[in-house]
């Protein structure tokens, strides 16, 4: 069995501001396998990105993790500190963050930018640093790697400044690799080459990945498990069948509507769900989700739900959940 590489427990993190407390996490607990894919689903402002930089330790001030802790390879990350953690970044756990021209720095050239993670997480020397840079640059499917090497970001495309940030990301071959919506803005073509270059290198070195993403269709391809996060707080997961066919969760469901389907007919329209997220400095007293589920009951705008458990691995916090099972119980307690 494959061993717990990062263990998230009752995480609880907040952006302290002039205008209030906004509680980005709220007791966030999941665990991640060796060589296991993760999704992370939801709206934006649902808490997708700050869980990931919070493995990072990029929540700066004024982000504070308030709760919980966090343990990675044998790191316990609340208790880390900058410097320590400059020591796992890059070589432990890397990123791919979501907009690869603000991520790379347009002043230095790309060969620059990739042999500094080289050389500062490896002993190679600047001969040998340069060396594997062109080969991670062939490695991602980059053409005229020598070429590219003496280029300046803004002279390469999208899915090309993409790659880069994949090949810095993968330098040190990392343990654990976060995706940050590494395909938005791409178009349907490079969107598949790189999903495909993510899976075809986790393989080869054996890392695990979060796949942070708005997008359904990507999660369904490459994820074994799936968390789905609304208002900074894990409303269910589960494996992948288990979402995608016996969702549990009222906004789960609702994502899962919203989509077209290539089995119903083409005209028929989307159901989207109505209303707006909630504010993070006011989060209501019951169910975050309430004020936008159709189903609301009284006790979900009175108290926060528990996690049900469908099975052993497919859980979810929703009070109507929980309903039916007390119910089921009591059935088969009569029966």
């Amino acid at each position: 069995m494959s061993g717990i590489l990062l263990d998230m427990k009752n995480v609880c993190l907040s952006f302290f501001t002039p205008a209030g407390e906004v509680r980005a996490l709220n007791n966030i607990s999941f665990k991640l396998l060796d060589g296991e894919v993760l999704g992370i689903v939801g709206e934006s402002g649902s808490g997708k990105s700050v869980t990931a930089y919070s493995i990072m330790g990029l929540t700066a001030f004024p982000g504070k993790m308030t709760s919980g802790r966090i343990s990675f390879n044998g790191h316990q990350i609340e208790e880390l500190t900058e410097a320590e953690f400059r020591k796992i970044r890059g070589i432990e756990v890397s990123m791919i963050f979501q907009d690869p021209m603000t991520s790379l720095n347009p002043v230095y050239t790309i060969g620059n930018q990739i042999t500094e993670v080289i050389k500062l997480h490896t002993d190679k020397n600047a001969k040998e640093a340069n060396a594997r840079a062109l080969e991670l640059l062939e490695l991602v499917g980059i053409n005229e790697p020598q070429k590219r090497l003496r280029q300046y970001p803004h002279e390469l495309s999208g899915g090309m400044r993409q790659r880069i940030m994949i090949a810095i990301a993968l330098a040190c071959e990392p343990k654990l690799l976060i995706a940050d919506e590494p395909t938005t803005a791409l178009d349907v073509t490079i969107q598949a080459q790189i999903l495909e270059l993510i899976m075809g290198l986790r393989k080869k070195i054996g890392m695990s990945i979060i796949m942070i993403t708005h997008d359904l269709g990507i999660v369904a391809s490459i994820c074994e498990k799936i968390a789905v996060m609304y208002a900074g707080k894990i409303v269910e997961y589960g494996p992948i069948d288990d979402i995608f066919y016996n969702p549990s969760h009222e906004y789960t469901k609702g994502l899962l509507r919203s989509i077209p389907k290539l089995t119903e007919d083409s005209h028929k329209k989307l159901i989207p769900i109505e209303g707006t997220p909630v504010d993070l400095l006011e989060l209501p007293q019951g169910c975050s989700f309430a004020p936008r589920c159709a189903s609301c009951m009284k006790i979900c705008l009175r108290e926060k739900p528990v996690y049900t458990f469908i099975n052993d691995t497919h859980y979810t916090a929703c009070w109507l959940r929980q309903k039916e099972a007390f119910e089921t119980e009591t059935a088969h307690a009569v029966k």
